[in-house]
C-alpha cells in the first residue's frame, strides 16, 4: 500500500467564528426584542384596546318641506354655513296668502257675530223686565176689578147697585183676568228668549267662545302654511347634497338639502366582539384622523357601547342557520365623545377615517346605560316662532274686531 493511502483521513475544517458571532448577535437581538416587546406589552399595550375601524360621525339632518310648491328663491349652496333660522329656501306662498286673508276675514266676522251675541242678551234682560212689569200692572189692575166686583155682590141684593152696572164689573174682571194670563204668557215668552240667548255665552267670553276659536284655529293653520313655504335651518351646521333647482315643484316631504353639524361631533368605533371585555362608559380615549396623521391627537370618552353588532341592522341580514354558515367576529359601535374645543381648533368631516385607543384601566365605569336621558340630544326653538307669530295675528285680529286697539307693532310681520 503507497504512503499516501496508508495516511490518516484529513482534519474537519474549524468553524467559522465570525458567523458565529453573527448568529449569536441576532440572537440576542431577537431576545432583547421579545423582552421589549413583552414589557411593552405587559406595561402599556395590554391597557389599551385600539382599532382603526372608526369614523367621524354627527348629525346629518335632511331639509325637506312641510307644504308643497314652486321653489321661487335658494338661500344657501353646498358648503356654505348656514345659522338656525336662515332661510335656505323659498316656495311661492301666493296661494297660502290668498288663504291666510280668507281665514283672517272669516275671524273677523266671527268676532263681530259673537259680539252682537253678547250684546243681545241686555236687551232681552231688558225685554223680560218690561214684561214683568207689565204683567204687574195687568195683576194690579185683575185686583182692583176683583174688588169692585167683591164690593157690588152684597148690594146688588138690596138694589143698590144695578145688575147692568154688576155685569160691568164682572166684565171688567174677565178682562183683567185675560190680560194678566197674557202678561203672564209674556213674560214666559221673554225669559225663554234670554235663556235662548244665554245658552249661546254662558261660561264663556268673546275670545273663547267656541266659533272665534273655530275660526282662529283655520288662521293659526293658514298663517303657518304661509311660514312654512320659507324653509328655515333648524341648527348651524354645513350645508351639503343640495339637490333642489330654481323653479322645481317640491311635494312635501321631498329632501331638498342636507345640513351637517360639524360644531357637534362625535366617533363611531367599531370594536371588536372580543375587545369589549373590558371597555366601560366614561374611560378615556385618544383619536388620530388620517386626515391629520400623528401631528394632531385628539381626546374623548367612551359615551356609550351599541345595543347589536352591525350585522344585527344591516338592511341584509346574515342567514347564519344556512348550512354553509361561517364564523366572522362581529363588531360592536363605540360612541366616543370628543372635545369641542379640540374639534374647533382641527376641524373634522362626517365620515373620516379615524384610529381609536381606550384606555381600560379604569373599570369603574358600566358596559350599559341604565339611567333615562333627561335633556333630548337636539333640540330646535325656530319653528317656535312661527307658532307664537300665529298667536299674536289671532289675538290682533280678535281684539280689533271687539273695538279694542291694538299697537302695529304688536302685529306679526307677515300680517302687516
Amino acid at each position: 500500500m503507497s504512503e499516501t493511502t496508508a495516511a490518516a483521513p484529513a482534519a474537519a475544517p474549524a468553524t467559522n467564528p465570525a458567523r458565529r458571532r453573527g448568529l449569536t448577535v441576532i440572537a440576542v437581538a431577537l431576545a432583547v426584542a421579545g423582552l421589549a416587546w413583552g414589557g411593552w406589552q405587559w406595561v402599556h399595550a395590554r391597557h389599551y384596546e385600539s382599532t382603526d375601524n372608526a369614523y367621524a360621525a354627527g348629525n346629518v339632518v335632511q331639509i325637506t318641506p312641510q307644504v308643497g310648491g314652486t321653489v321661487v328663491a335658494i338661500g344657501a349652496d353646498d358648503t356654505d354655513f348656514v345659522r338656525a333660522g336662515q332661510v335656505l329656501v323659498k316656495l311661492d306662498a301666493a296661494d297660502a296668502r290668498v288663504a291666510l286673508e280668507q281665514a283672517e276675514a272669516q275671524l273677523a266676522q266671527t268676532v263681530r257675530e259673537v259680539r252682537t251675541l253678547f250684546a243681545n242678551n241686555a236687551p232681552l234682560k231688558a225685554q223680560v223686565s218690561l214684561r214683568e212689569a207689565d204683567l204687574a200692572r195687568a195683576q194690579s189692575d185683575a185686583a182692583r176689578a176683583q174688588d169692585d166686583v167683591n164690593r157690588r155682590s152684597p148690594l146688588l141684593a138690596t138694589g143698590a147697585v144695578g145688575k147692568e152696572e154688576f155685569q160691568h164689573a164682572t166684565a171688567q174682571l174677565a178682562a183683567a183676568k185675560s190680560a194678566v194670563a197674557a202678561a203672564q204668557s209674556a213674560v214666559q215668552a221673554a225669559k225663554e228668549q234670554l235663556v235662548a240667548g244665554q245658552t249661546q255665552t254662558e261660561g264663556t267670553s268673546p275670545e273663547e267662545h267656541p266659533n272665534v276659536k273655530r275660526a282662529a284655529a283655520r288662521v293659526r293653520e293658514a298663517y303657518l302654511a304661509l311660514e312654512r313655504a320659507q324653509l328655515k335651518a333648524p341648527l348651524d351646521g354645513t350645508i351639503a347634497k343640495r339637490g333642489v333647482q330654481l323653479g322645481q315643484r317640491v311635494a312635501a316631504g321631498a329632501p331638498l338639502m342636507t345640513l351637517v353639524a360639524l360644531n357637534d361631533l362625535w366617533v363611531d368605533a367599531n370594536f371588536k366582539e372580543s375587545q369589549l371585555k373590558n371597555l366601560r362608559i366614561g374611560q378615556s380615549a385618544e383619536l388620530q384622523a388620517d386626515v391629520y396623521g400623528s401631528k394632531v391627537t385628539y381626546h374623548g370618552t367612551v359615551a356609550g357601547l351599541g345595543a347589536g353588532t352591525g350585522a344585527a341592522f344591516a338592511l341584509l341580514p346574515a342567514q347564519n342557520a344556512t348550512g354553509n354558515w361561517i364564523k366572522v367576529v362581529q363588531r360592536v359601535p363605540v360612541r366616543i365623545a370628543l372635545d369641542p374645543k379640540e374639534v374647533a381648533a382641527h376641524p373634522l368631516r362626517v365620515g373620516l377615517s379615524m384610529d381609536v385607543s381606550v384606555d381600560i384601566r379604569n373599570q369603574d365605569g358600566k358596559t350599559l346605560s341604565d339611567t333615562p336621558s333627561t335633556t333630548p340630544p337636539q333640540a330646535t326653538e325656530v319653528f317656535d316662532a312661527q307658532l307664537l307669530a300665529a298667536d299674536a295675528e289671532v289675538q290682533a285680529i280678535i281684539a280689533a274686531n271687539l273695538g279694542r286697539k291694538v299697537a302695529a307693532s304688536a302685529r306679526p310681520a307677515a300680517a302687516q
